[in-house]
């Protein structure tokens, strides 16, 4: 049967299809955020598709072969479809070169497991319009730069670099061998209002759900707090997120 060399696009993602579909946007250089393989499937062509992506640095998940009918809208994928990023991504060297350029104290965002694009969006969206150098996320366990996220920054994608590390914890580590104060937002800490954000600052903002990672966590320097006068015991991450960008920005 002919291969369909077909790509599905919606709000979240753009799909492409199919072994040779898939082999050649990966040769071609186009940036693939995730590789998705039927699980158990290794036949034919599959094995070296696996390694182009692991090449250019795609997130490489087997998933159910019902579920990748699904994603595919029951097409012809041949166990293979790969989700392409909404924009390319930076490096974390790229975001420190762009605040030297600028003569400024490099203030990136940090982003521990956030899940939902609309946050992520919104994120990136302040960070632009607050003057942050850049964004980090995670390669794993957080959303990446899906169609929802690039809507959802209203244009933002274009103009703020965002870096993906296989490890936020070395990641951190990186950082402050560079110099940087890390600062997480969760409960318990100093007012946000009476931090010293002086100095190259990474800002972290934990996930919807859980909040910041133990590990990641345990690196940083210092923890900010927002107060929380109701019933509800925390803010949305973008919310968050926002309120303290701008007191950083205050502050320098």
């Amino acid at each position: 049967m002919a291969e369909e060399k077909n790509t599905f696009s919606g709000e979240e993602q753009d799909i492409i299809i199919g072994r040779n579909s898939v082999a050649e946007a990966l040769r071609s250089g186009r940036e693939i955020d995730t590789l998705y393989i039927a699980k158990g499937d290794r036949s034919g062509s599959i094995g070296l598709i696996i390694g182009l992506a692991r090449e250019r640095n795609a997130a490489v998940k087997e998933i159910d072969r019902r579920k990748l009918d699904a994603m595919c809208g029951g097409a012809n994928h041949q166990g293979v479809a790969a989700k392409v990023a909404a924009h390319g991504y930076s490096s974390v060297d790229d975001i420190l070169a762009a605040a030297q350029e600028k003569g400024e104290q490099a203030f990136v965002i940090i982003c521990d497991e956030i899940e939902d694009p609309h946050n992520l969006g919104a994120i990136i969206r302040t960070a632009d319009a607050c003057g942050a150098h850049g964004v980090i996320i995670p390669k794993r366990r957080g959303v990446s730069l899906t169609y929802a996220v690039g809507k959802a920054s209203a244009g933002a994608l274009e103009y703020v670099p965002v870096a993906r590390v296989t490890n936020l914890a070395s990641a951190i580590d990186d950082l402050k061998q560079k110099g940087f104060w890390i600062y997480a937002a969760d409960m318990g800490g100093t007012p946000w209002n009476e931090q010293d954000y002086s100095g190259k600052v990474a800002l972290v903002i934990g996930s919807e759900g859980r909040g910041i990672s133990r590990l990641v966590k345990e690196k940083c320097d210092f923890t900010v707090s927002l107060p929380m006068k109701g019933k509800i015991n925390s803010l949305n991450a973008s919310v968050a997120a926002g309120i303290l960008m701008y007191e950083v920005i205050k502050n320098r």
